[in-house]
């Protein structure tokens, strides 16, 4: 029987696919650290309060590279090149989703706008890397190898997800919230079809690694298929629903806003 449990023991326990699972999370982790760095530089004179809070995103998002890369290191494993289709974050970047990297790399201040993007796009994004390390923790919490990475850092993206809620319902309170439900919904539909196509990939390549029958493999793809066809209809409602976190200032550097339960 197929569970998530045992595809991630497969993989932990083969030193390739293993290596190769380290290097796509660590690329994304390091990219999303370079577009909070920059974001955090170029935000609004008028929004500088939220600027440690991004730049703290994005130290936490490097740090989780550098986590990746030194349980390769541990194994005496260097990290490959990543695969372009395995590349969530670049990937989403290429379709729009978020602030292009070619806005990020100019040096005159985001608008009003720009940041209500990057917030939206953020709070989608961190659900899923939630969920996925909450994954991760659930199975592997006290394993010896990964135990401790994946608590630290499923609790940063906890927090991260925290952090993105909150903040865009103080954008929402202040006459935004028609805006964030548009680009909330854009952007779940989006990375919805990109996180299916990814997963595929991913699959593709941990299945040649692993030497995968045909069958496992088949079963693999439909399961995928199954997850974004109930998220094509009715999950992606839970990455655009706003709902003020039981952790405030989960990144700190704030003051919490008065209670809102759900936008």
């Amino acid at each position: 029987m197929l569970s998530a449990k045992a595809l991630y023991q497969e993989i932990l326990d083969d030193d390739d696919a293993f290596r190769l699972f380290c290097s796509i999370a660590a690329a994304g982790e390091a990219q999303g650290g370079w577009e909070n760095a920059r974001i955090a530089a170029l935000v609004p004179r008028s929004y500088e309060e939220l600027a440690p809070r991004v730049a703290r995103h994005g130290a936490d998002e490097d740090k989780h590279g550098r986590i990746f890369n030194a349980l390769m290191r541990k194994r005496g494993l260097e990290p490959v090149p990543v695969p372009r289709e395995t590349d969530y974050t670049k990937i989403l970047e290429r379709i729009g989703i978020g602030l292009a990297h070619d806005r990020l790399r100019r040096e005159d201040r985001l608008a009003e706008r720009d940041v209500i993007v990057y917030l939206a796009h953020s709070r989608v994004t961190e659900q899923r890397a939630s969920e996925q390390m909450g994954l991760l923790l659930k199975y592997f919490g006290d394993h010896p190898e990964v135990g401790r990475a994946a608590r630290m850092i499923s609790a940063d993206e906890d927090n991260h997800l925290a952090y993105c809620n909150e903040e865009l319902l103080r954008f929402a309170r202040a006459g935004h919230g028609r805006a964030i439900q548009q680009i909330l919904r854009e952007a779940a539909l989006a990375e919805i079809a990109v996180y299916r196509d990814v997963s595929h990939a991913v699959m593709e390549h941990m299945g040649r690694i692993l030497r995968w029958p045909k069958q496992k493999a088949a079963v693999l793809s439909a399961g995928i298929n199954g997850v974004y066809a109930y998220e094509r209809t009715l999950g992606w409602r839970r990455m655009v629903t706003l709902r003020m976190p039981e952790r405030l200032d989960a990144l700190g550097g704030g003051t919490p806003p008065p209670a809102v339960h759900a936008a």
